[in-house]
């Protein structure tokens, strides 16, 4: 395997990481060892992260390496789109358009608000007691 043929790119959404190595070859997918359908038993989840290949009709295209770390199963997922979405754009820059439009490239900001001192959550207040 040469060199010049793999690409990667790291993705991230709220908390989640993913290392992502994108190869030419026949589809498959792998996920810290597993296979998509082990890793991901929500169909969502398994839909979110091949929104950028069907979108560019790459799905039996590219062969897929992930590596994450941290968050739950909606922010791996997220975070794993937005890497093959970013190694997608280094493999044809052409593909950044209808990626861009679809909002794959930016990265999602939103995150968890943290929890306030002298309250019990990051907006909920103790109930006011006038008497």
């Amino acid at each position: 395997m040469q060199q010049e043929n793999i690409y990667y790119a790291t993705g991230k959404r709220k908390t989640a990481v993913t290392k992502t190595w994108v190869v030419p070859g026949k589809g498959a997918i792998s996920i810290n060892g597993r296979t998509l359908e082990d890793y991901f038993p929500m169909e969502t989840a398994k839909a979110v992260l091949m929104q950028p290949l069907q979108l560019t009709n790459n799905v039996q295209s590219f062969d897929i390496k992930v590596s994450v770390l941290g968050g739950g199963i909606t922010g791996q997922a997220g975070a794993i789109r937005h890497g093959i979405t970013k190694a997608l754009v280094l493999i044809d820059p052409d593909l950044r358009t209808p990626l861009k439009k679809a909002g794959f490239i930016k990265r999602d900001p939103r995150k968890k608000e943290r929890k306030k001192y002298g309250q019990p959550g990051a907006r909920k207040r103790f109930q006011f007691s006038k008497r």
